[in-house]
């Protein structure tokens, strides 16, 4: 086995056919007299001739360390990239007149390298071409939205040897692949003052990574590429095959479990000088490296921004990502010293929202003063603009007065005399959600059939006493109320339309975190103004019983389609069983 002085000088040996001692001296830096030394034992065991050249038992003792192939992450959603993320993944952005991805391909091959592999998951079409222009694989990662990028590892475990790891966004000034390489590291570069970035700690002139923290002070950073050798690959597959399935890995960096099993898988830092890599985290970073980005980028989005407020792109600043999800895209951003929010349709939003009839009912919102922070909608595509709410926050469900103030805005909304045009009922909308989920077969569990047979005569009795219908928000939870000044937002009409009257209030009590039967009974009093009838009470606690199955059947399609819903989904669950289960015992004592 080479040692690694041996590797460097044979390596170079290689690069520079018959380099001279002293220009070894120069390319590996080390001293005059350790590169004498070093050369002496190669020709001594046959690996270098006369004149520094590679004989054939040179070449075969490098093999060890040639480069298998590279595997380059393009699975993840970059949602910090806003907002030209939500319209293509950051690896095929054209920066400085060249897509970044295709630069990488091109250096990988420079530098010797055939084998690509390239994993994609978000938007995974906008990858696909690389394969017939450029010869590379693509594997697709069905879990990317699921799982952090450890889900990519584990698409390409076997295929895992000599192979760099590398990032579709990252921007090489120069190319930093080679076709032979020693042993496993992690590119880094110094981090001048604070940073949040993963600080590496060091042993030694071979500079061993011997610890990892997560911020710090003039350090040195984790930034671009990995190398893994076989030795690394063969045991961290093994170490990801092995915790896969843990509840707690699914969120990890591949980084997170080096960190985390680092005595186990040796890697050294390989420096690199200041500029020489590039990652573009947010579109502020990009405009530094090339500020003609924006202005020549292809974005749909921030076309929309400059047509509405007439401004150019140059006008549109301190863009922060706020949410990324199925149903919306949202970010901040500045135009004339004024801060707003840009809300992009969401890839599924689709099969849930009536973009027309939220458009409708956001224009009855601002005109009663429900939500003054509505800018504009268009009803076709979806997008919105709405003004930035400084210092809100949501509602809290333990303040009387924030449970008072936003019953009273129910009072206010359900009063008006407006008619979108749309209409929106639960059980049916939970029927159509129980038909997308058939080939999934969520619903084959025990008591699912006997739940929704009970819900579907609980539905048709309270449409049959004491139903009304008003204009309704449909989503009336806490993080769609903001408190600010003392003075409620109601946000987020997504689901508004034409309803039940009773749907509202049963959205509020269901979604509360530890409310009780009585807690619901006290909000129902506040929105009567008195103690309601008894066939009040029947309608609103069946409605509570049907909204919170829709909503729970709703959660089992999100959690289909890779947005975990968590403890919400058995909240709901509950809720349509003692909710349902009061109604009925209602329904028998009144003879309904």
């Amino acid at each position: 086995m080479l040692s690694r002085q041996e590797f460097a000088v044979l390596y170079e040996c290689l690069r520079g056919k018959t380099p001279s001692q002293r220009e070894l001296v120069e390319a590996t830096g080390y001293s005059l007299g350790a590169i004498n030394t070093v050369v002496k034992a190669l020709k001594e065991q046959g690996l270098l001739d006369e004149a520094n050249a590679l004989t054939e038992a040179g070449m075969k003792a490098l093999e060890p360390h040639k480069v298998d192939n590279a595997i380059i992450m393009a699975a993840g959603m970059s949602t910090r990239f806003a907002p030209i993320s939500y319209e293509k993944p950051k690896g095929v952005l054209t920066v400085k007149g060249e897509v970044l991805i295709e630069r990488q391909i091109r250096q990988l091959k420079e530098a010797g390298i055939e084998d690509i592999i390239v994993v994609v998951g978000y938007k995974k079409e906008c990858f696909f071409y690389l394969a017939e222009e450029f010869g590379v694989e693509i594997v697709v990662n069905a879990e990317y939205a699921m799982r952090n990028n450890n889900s990519t590892i584990m698409c390409v475990a076997d295929r895992l040897g000599n192979s760099f790891l590398c990032s579709s966004d990252n921007y090489f000034v120069e190319n930093p692949f080679e076709p032979y390489v020693y042993d496993a590291y992690y590119a880094a570069v110094f981090d001048e003052g604070e940073t949040k970035e993963y600080c590496l700690h060091t042993r030694g002139k071979e500079d061993r990574i011997v610890g990892v923290s997560i911020g710090g002070h003039d350090e040195w950073v984790m930034l671009g590429h990995a190398y893994w050798d076989r030795t690394y690959s063969t045991e961290f597959v093994r170490i990801l095959r092995d915790i896969y399935n843990k509840p707690t890995t699914a969120d990890m960096l591949w980084e997170d479990i080096y960190i985390e099993y680092l005595p186990q898988l040796p890697m050294v830092m390989r420096k690199y000088d200041p500029g020489v890599i590039w990652e573009f985290d947010s579109l502020a970073e990009l405009q530094e490296f090339d500020p003609a980005f924006v202005e020549n980028v292809d974005s749909e989005i921030i076309d929309n921004i400059c047509t509405h407020f007439d401004c150019e792109r140059s006008g549109i600043s301190n863009i922060v990502p706020i949410k990324q999800g199925l149903t919306n895209l949202s970010f901040r951003f500045d135009v004339a010293g004024q801060t707003y929010v840009y809300r992009h349709p969401g890839p599924d939003s689709g099969a849930f929202i009536n973009r027309a009839s939220e458009t409708a009912s956001e224009k009855v919102a601002h005109e009663l003063g429900l939500d003054d922070s509505f800018v504009f909608e268009d009803p076709q595509a979806g997008w919105k603009i709405s003004r930035f709410i400084e210092n809100a926050n949501k509602l809290d469900y333990a303040d009387e007065k924030h449970v008072a103030d936003a019953i009273a805005t129910l009072q206010t909304l359900h009063t008006c005399t407006a008619d979108t045009g749309f209409n929106f009922d639960h059980f049916a909308a939970a029927e159509e959600t129980i038909a997308k989920l058939g080939a999934q077969e969520r619903t084959m569990f025990k008591d699912f059939e006997s739940l929704r047979s009970d819900i579907a005569q609980l539905d048709k009795l309270a449409k049959e006493h004491g139903a009304r219908t008003c204009l309704c928000h449909n989503d009336f939870v806490a993080s769609n109320i903001l408190v600010a000044g003392g003075e409620l937002h109601v946000i987020d009409w997504e689901y508004s339309a034409m309803s039940d009257y009773a749907s509202d209030l049963a959205v509020f009590i269901t979604c509360a975190p530890n409310f009780s039967y009585e807690d619901a009974l006290q909000v129902l009093h506040l929105y009567f103004g008195r103690e309601p009838s008894e066939e009040e009470l029947f309608h609103c606690i069946a409605s509570i019983a049907v909204v919170s199955f829709f909503w729970f059947v709703w959660a089992l399609y999100k959690d289909e389609h890779e947005e975990a819903m968590g403890e919400s989904l058995y909240q709901w669950y509950k809720n349509a069983k003692e909710y349902g289960r009061r109604a009925h015992e209602m329904a028998q004592d009144f003879a309904y």
